[in-house]
Parts: C-alpha cells; sequence; structure tokens
C-alpha cells in the first residue's frame, strides 16, 4: 500500500476537500485517515480569521480591477469611515 500525504479541508456535510488534485494515481478505493488539530484551552477558532485561499481570491479580483481601469480615487476611499 502506498501513502500520500495531502491537505485539504472538511465542510459543514463532512466533505472531505483536497486543496491540491492528486497526481499520477489510478482511479480506485483508497482509505483516508483525517488527523485534526487539537486546540488547547489557550486556542480558539477565531471567527474573524479570513481563510488563505478567500485572501488570494480578493487579491487577485482586486489586481484584475486595477489592471482594467477600475479604481476608486484615494480621496473616495475614507468617506463613510468613522475614525475613532
Amino acid at each position: 500500500m502506498k501513502a500520500v500525504e495531502v491537505t485539504g479541508t472538511l465542510d459543514e456535510k463532512g466533505e472531505l476537500h483536497l486543496d491540491q488534485a492528486l497526481e499520477n494515481c489510478a482511479p480506485s478505493r483508497v482509505r483516508v485517515i483525517v488527523l485534526f488539530p487539537e486546540l488547547t484551552e489557550a486556542e480558539e477558532i477565531d471567527p474573524d480569521d479570513t481563510p488563505v485561499e478567500e485572501i488570494k481570491a480578493s487579491l487577485r479580483r482586486a489586481l484584475q480591477e486595477a489592471k482594467a481601469g477600475k479604481r476608486i480615487p484615494l480621496s473616495q476611499m475614507w468617506e463613510g469611515i468613522d475614525v475613532e
């Protein structure tokens, strides 16, 4: 039996999504071992943490918009933002 280590994400339905496709593997049934990180009392999941993939996608969209000339003048960016 051959072992391959990959990372992925479990969604709300309990379905596993791999971060990248497995290459050079013939279609077949496989065994899966899922390792969950153990959080200590000092550690907690921050609901404000944005997943890295979501950040990357946002940066890609922003770069494409900038290249297409879709820009907001800096003077308008601060409108409506209350600074204490």
